[in-house]
């Protein structure tokens, strides 16, 4: 993945100057902006703060807002609380490994500090490494290298990037998941079966990416029905799929299993210091060693679904009330996103959507003559992906959550701007032949045109198409308007 080559350099670029300029902005949101007094999640300190952890936390401090603090107060304390286990431990155990490398500051700042600083660098790392990975990943899918460019530099101005950078596990889901797909498309599958484990282990919804290993085991199936006996093939579909399947899910059984240890055992009761029992206490929260709460009883014991189903109230179209109408306009620019690319790919390849793409090998040579980019053949499973995700959130979640969700969970939502991009936006047509010289006609002659194609489309921001427009007037909205206001406890989540 780490090959000279110049347009993955200017990837790297450009998503570092995006990380830096984003931990300036939510720094600077956090200092001018009062804080919103919102009914979120807040942990009492139980260590003193020095001059030098009010600095850390004027500083960083933005990105601890609404969920970031259950991450950071799982990473300082365990799960002691039983809706802590709505939250994977992928990430709390990302932190407290970043944060023993700072050991040697740990003397002039408190835990909390840490975790903080720990926060700012390991997002800033994984959220640069999710664009280089989207990169490579779609230069293997697409075949169209302009496009996999233009939708890796749409990645690092991300309409979720407050939640790449925040306290929050969306960073690391989204290099897991990238670079699980990479590693399947390249044919290993035991390496992509583990990172899709490792995904799962920060996120629930890693669990839907077992698709991508069932399809391409099922592709190799139906491949294979050309020889005498397929008996043997059979046989080895079956072991395979059944090995995906307990691979993946198993960071979520183990999970669900450590909460049943922790809540429906006896003698499982933890030292708990008192300012937490009292907050416990206060809020209504469950702690170990008290009464054996009810999923316990169940004949699947799942502490997740009864987390969502009561701290949460997620469930089937338990959203859809009239006062949630903002969250679902704020929802909609993704959603119709999604719909727009699923529609324009399913309309163009109907047949070959209606068979999931599961064809026989003599009809590689028929495959190979469709036009690289968003609409060629590889793309079909990563949209069923994004059409699941996008279906399962409208329905069963907290539908402002979507925006986040699938923008680290397919690339699906990158990849399809980048293909509007490249196919109709004047500016851009002629890249291939001629990078510089359409885009240098276009600027005024006093000043010289930027090399990043982002911000040659924002310098020429009048000659652009409205297609353009709506895509890079979208991206940077939310991109901005997420740091303004989740920062500040505003509702932006």
């Amino acid at each position: 993945m780490w090959l000279p080559d110049p347009s993955q350099k200017e990837v790297l670029r450009f998503a570092v100057s995006c990380r830096i300029l984003t931990l300036m902005l939510q720094a600077l949101f956090n200092v001018i902006i009062p804080d919103h007094h919102a009914d979120a999640f807040s942990p009492p300190r139980l260590a003193s703060s020095g001059s030098l952890d009010q600095l850390v936390e004027g500083l960083l401090g933005g990105l601890s807002r609404w969920d970031a603090e259950h991450f950071l107060f799982i990473a300082e304390h365990g799960y002691l609380y039983e809706h802590n286990f709505a939250f994977f431990p992928g990430f709390p155990l990302a932190l407290l490994m970043g944060t023993g490398l700072l050991r040697p500051l740990q003397g002039l700042l408190s835990q909390r500090s840490c975790l903080l600083i720990s926060v700012a660098l390991l997002n800033f790392l994984f959220s640069v490494l999710a664009a280089v990975t989207l990169h490579d990943l779609g230069c293997l899918v697409l075949h169209c290298p302009r496009q996999a460019f233009y939708a890796a530099m749409l990645f690092c101005l991300s309409p979720a990037n407050v939640f790449l950078a925040a306290g929050y596990s969306e960073a690391l889901f989204a290099f897991l998941t990238f670079s699980a797909m990479g590693q399947l498309e390249r044919g290993r599958s035991w390496a992509s079966g583990l990172l899709f484990a490792l995904a799962t282990g920060v996120r629930s919804n890693g669990l839907v990416s077992v698709g991508f290993l069932l399809h391409s085991q099922c592709r190799d199936f139906f491949s294979s029905l050309l020889v005498l006996n397929p008996l043997k093939p059979l046989i080895k579909l079956v072991a395979s799929l059944c090995l995906s399947v307990l691979t993946v899910s198993l960071p979520f059984a183990l999970f669900q299993y450590y909460a049943y240890t922790q809540f429906c055992l006896p003698g499982s009761a933890h030292s708990i210091p008192e300012p937490l029992v009292q907050l416990a206490v206060d809020k209504g929260y469950r702690i170990t060693g008290e009464n054996e709460p009810p999923w316990c009883s169940w004949g699947l014991p799942l502490v997740y679904s009864y987390i969502q189903d009561v701290y949460w109230n997620v469930g089937f179209l338990r959203y859809y009330e009239l006062r949630q109408v903002p969250n679902f306009l704020l929802a909609t620019p993704m959603a119709v996103l999604v719909v727009w690319a699923t529609w324009t790919y399913v309309t163009t390849h109907p047949w070959f959507c209606l068979t999931l793409g599961l064809r026989r090998s003599k009809d590689s040579k028929t495959l190979e003559k469709w036009h690289p980019g968003f609409l060629s053949p590889k793309v079909l499973v990563y949209l069923i992906h994004a059409a699941l995700l996008l279906l399962f959130g409208a329905l069963c979640m907290h539908v402002q959550v979507l925006t986040r969700f699938l923008s680290s969970s397919t690339p699906v939502v990158y990849w399809f701007p980048a293909h509007l991009l490249q196919n109709q936006e004047p500016l851009l047509r002629s890249v291939d032949t001629a990078p510089e010289k359409l885009l240098e006609e276009n600027s005024p002659p006093e000043q010289k045109a930027p090399r990043n194609c982002i911000m040659k489309l924002l310098y020429n921001w009048k000659a652009c198409s409205p297609v353009t427009r709506c895509i890079l007037g979208y991206f940077l909205t939310y991109w901005l308007l997420g740091l303004l206001l989740h920062c500040n406890f505003l509702p932006w989540t």
